[in-house]
């Protein structure tokens, strides 16, 4: 005979799963379906033709440019940023921390705006840039600074849990054993962190490709030059061009659904290597002393 309390918690456990299963599919299936619902709704032809125009195709390499430059910046100062918090004690490391957790916090907008007065003609270096032809804002570099700002948090954020529980006791062994920098971070610390680092990346190159609020103040909305997909669909779907603007949305739900699908895949290949004994230090350290001291090491 099944105990009463555990029918009722069953019963409720049951009816938690059917309430959030029913929110998810309201706010997040059912938009989904409806853009590419619109985005067929007047045929494939149609639906291909609106990709294939100027502008979209200029939006389209805009974004693709913007991630490609942003995406080696922001692993390269995560990278160093993510050590830097995990490995040393200093004075400002909670000043820095709380920094770089700024553009979670801030609005885009505003960090656009921090641009603009930055950057801008009346702005602190405005006068200095115009003195020198350099433009900022209104141009790839203002989209790539701003993308910068909102998306270099998240490769800080997916690699310093892990370098914190790991620690750093294989690099310091690495060290005592006359490793270099470079061998002991190819070696012993980036077998360690690439699957973190990978869910990082992933995350960083689509909120660079979907960002709208800070690259929409940089960029002026200037057509063929400046506008990514998220501002070229604002403007087609502003000037009643459903069809299109429902088109380039797709495309940026394809890149949501593969960052998910990317994301999922990634955390499955992170269990299924943290399931599997670890013996890392063991194989990195002998490698390296059998290459570089061969049989000094025995001394």
């Amino acid at each position: 005979m099944i105990h009463p309390q555990y029918q009722e918690s069953r019963y409720w456990r049951w009816l938690l799963i059917g309430i959030s299963l029913l929110f998810l599919t309201l706010l997040l299936v059912v938009p989904l379906l409806a853009i590419f619902y619109q985005a067929l709704a007047t045929g494939l032809t149609t639906f291909l033709l609106a990709l294939q125009e100027t502008e979209a195709w200029s939006a389209v390499k805009l974004t693709l440019l913007v991630a490609l430059i942003s995406l080696p910046i922001n692993l390269f100062f995560g990278l160093v940023m993510a050590w830097l918090l995990s490995n040393f004690d200093f004075k400002g490391k909670n000043l820095l921390s709380t920094l770089i957790d700024l553009p979670l916090s801030v609005s885009p907008v505003v960090a656009g705006l921090m641009l603009v007065l930055l950057f801008g003609i009346n702005g602190l270096f405005g006068a200095w840039l115009d003195a020198n032809d350099i433009e900022v804002i209104f141009a790839l570099p203002g989209i790539v600074l701003a993308t910068l700002f909102v998306t270099f948090p998240l490769v800080v954020k997916s690699l310093l849990p892990t370098l914190k529980s790991l620690g750093n006791s294989e690099e310091q062994a690495a060290l005592t054993l006359g490793a270099s920098f470079w061998a002991i971070f190819f070696r012993v610390t980036l077998p360690k962190i690439k699957w973190p680092l990978l869910y990082g990346a992933i995350l960083a190159n689509a909120r660079a490709m979907g960002e709208f609020g800070a690259v929409s103040v940089v960029s002026g909305h200037i057509r063929n030059q400046t506008n990514t997909i998220p501002l070229h669909v604002e403007i087609l779907y502003n000037e009643y061009q459903f069809t299109a603007a429902f088109a380039c949305a797709s495309l940026l739900a394809l890149i949501a659904i593969l960052t998910l699908l990317l994301q999922n895949l990634v955390g499955y290949l992170q269990t299924q290597k943290q399931q599997q004994p670890t013996v890392l230090s063991d194989t990195v350290l002998s490698d390296y002393v059998s290459t570089e001291f061969g049989d000094k090491s025995a001394v």
